[in-house]
């Protein structure tokens, strides 16, 4: 096992264990990091924190090689700050944003993902700079946890599926060092970025527009349509278009090998394919088998 590599997926947090259910699952799968929700992603309703175990989890943590900075927290998807056309989601979205920072801050979570949002057939530039509008009310004094935009596979009037979008973000913000970015390999292959033959090139891209200190976290996914399809289709690792080898190549990267990786890949025969997954990465070999496996 490579110690250097953080690498993780996402996990459930449900009663009646909530977080100590997150981790307890996490380190089934050999994780030593993972992603959660702190509630359900398609909707506002919250349990308190002091519901969640919140005590037990830290404790039980304290005991496992997981390090509270590789914990991931990801925003519902029912935000939305790119919207200029209805002021009233706009407004929610704000406010569902910052109560899930402060969740976040109260869990000691340092890093919480979030889609910029859908321009919804409004012109982008407006959109764009309503994210910023949206990120600036919607973060607080002493506000800890970094935002990492998720980079976007360009469904529809999705923003931020290309890199200028989020340099224009971070370049607007009033404080560049609450935002970051998430690399979705998924979303960037479908967004028309050729992270299979031209993975230098885009790192390089990267790091001239917006840093490769900004990427806080990646989401590592296999395509299911491909390059420059827009779908935004995970695939299990090896099964997609991107490849085993290619993903490989971004997970040991030397500019990427210390980021929080978690996998978001599909359920296979109603199975997490996590642990077949994770020890694919550790021993660099694709084991077909082990994932077909999960189908009997």
């Amino acid at each position: 096992m490579d110690n250097k590599l953080i690498i993780g997926c996402h996990v459930a947090m449900k009663a009646p264990k909530y977080l100590l259910g997150s981790l307890q699952e996490a380190l089934n799968y050999q994780a030593n990091a993972f992603m959660i929700y702190t509630g359900a992603p398609q909707n506002a309703v919250r349990k308190p924190i002091k519901d969640l175990l919140l005590k037990e989890f830290h404790e039980e943590l304290a005991k496992t090689k997981i390090n509270i900075n590789n914990i991931i927290v990801h925003a519902p998807y029912i935000i939305n700050l790119a919207n200029t056309i209805k002021p009233s989601t706009f407004e929610f979205s704000v406010e569902l944003l910052q109560k899930e920072l402060k969740r976040c801050q109260e869990i000691g979570v340092s890093t919480l993902v979030l889609h910029p949002g859908s321009a919804v057939g409004a012109d982008k530039t407006l959109a764009l700079k309503q994210i910023v509008k949206g990120l600036d009310a919607a973060c607080f004094t002493n506000q800890t946890v970094k935002i990492a935009l998720e980079t976007m596979a360009g469904k529809g009037s999705e923003t931020c599926s290309i890199f200028q979008d989020l340099a224009y973000i971070i370049n607007n913000v009033k404080n560049k060092s609450l935002i970051g970015v998430c690399w979705d390999t998924c979303h960037l292959y479908d967004a028309g970025y050729d992270i299979v033959n031209n993975l230098e090139n885009i790192i390089k891209e990267f790091d001239q527009l917006i840093g490769i200190d900004k990427i806080l976290a990646l989401h590592i996914n296999d395509s299911k349509f491909g390059l420059n399809s827009h779908k935004d289709r995970h695939e299990n690792l090896g099964l997609g278009k991107i490849g085993f080898d290619a993903l490989m190549k971004i997970i040991y990267h030397p500019l990427l090998i210390k980021k929080t990786k978690i996998l978001e890949t599909p359920w296979i025969n109603n199975k997490p394919p996590y642990k077949e997954e994770i020890t694919m990465i550790h021993n660099k070999d694709f084991n077909k088998e082990s994932l077909l496996k999960l189908k009997d």
